[in-house]
């Protein structure tokens, strides 16, 4: 970012959770929002990674005011007895990436992409999570996605939104539908 552009005094914590679709989806608004204020965006995608979605797509063409980093091999198994040990190591190596971005200053806000499944799965910890809002740099605005959010990323954070689920067409059988879904 520019020197003579303004940042804000205190960047948010937005935590999107729910069982609903539109987690992921509603952080790329906010992205897309603070591209349009010529912010500069980074979106680290946990667990996400073996294959290209649209909006890798989309960020290939907003760079490098938007850049997407996918972070893992693509889904997990939910019901493993222990975590993967190189989705750990992935999960853990994104943490590293989250960090020297935020120290770079180079961000005005960073997506940490389904970082609650990487807590519910065991790759990374609740209290991992708690010390990257703590210490978060103060101008930086940190989104925060995936189901299942721990009760104390929630009242760490600034902005909480539940999705819920009402209606989708997978209960129907239908497959995910590209440019909505992926």
């Amino acid at each position: 970012m520019s020197e003579d552009k303004k940042r804000p005094a205190k960047g948010l914590v937005v935590v999107n959770t729910g069982d609903g679709k539109g987690k992921t989806t509603a952080a790329l608004g906010i992205a897309l929002r603070a591209v349009g204020w010529g912010m500069h965006v980074l979106v680290l995608q946990f667990i996400k990674g073996a294959w290209k979605p649209g909006e890798i797509k989309a960020a290939d063409r907003l760079a490098p005011e938007l850049e997407i980093v996918p972070l893992g091999e693509g889904f997990v198994d939910p019901d493993a007895e222990s975590p993967d040990d190189t989705d750990v190591r992935m999960a853990r190596a994104g943490l590293e990436r989250y960090r020297a971005a935020a120290d770079s200053a180079k961000y005005d806000v960073i997506v940490l992409d389904e970082i609650n499944y990487a807590v519910k799965y065991g790759f990374v910890t609740v209290e991992d999570v708690l010390k990257i809002i703590r210490e978060k740099p103060e101008r930086l605005h940190l989104v925060l996605t995936g189901r299942d959010a721990a009760p104390e990323i929630i009242d760490a954070a600034d902005t909480v939104t539940e999705m819920r689920e009402i209606k989708h067409p997978f209960q129907k059988g239908s497959k995910a539908a590209k440019g909505i879904d992926f």
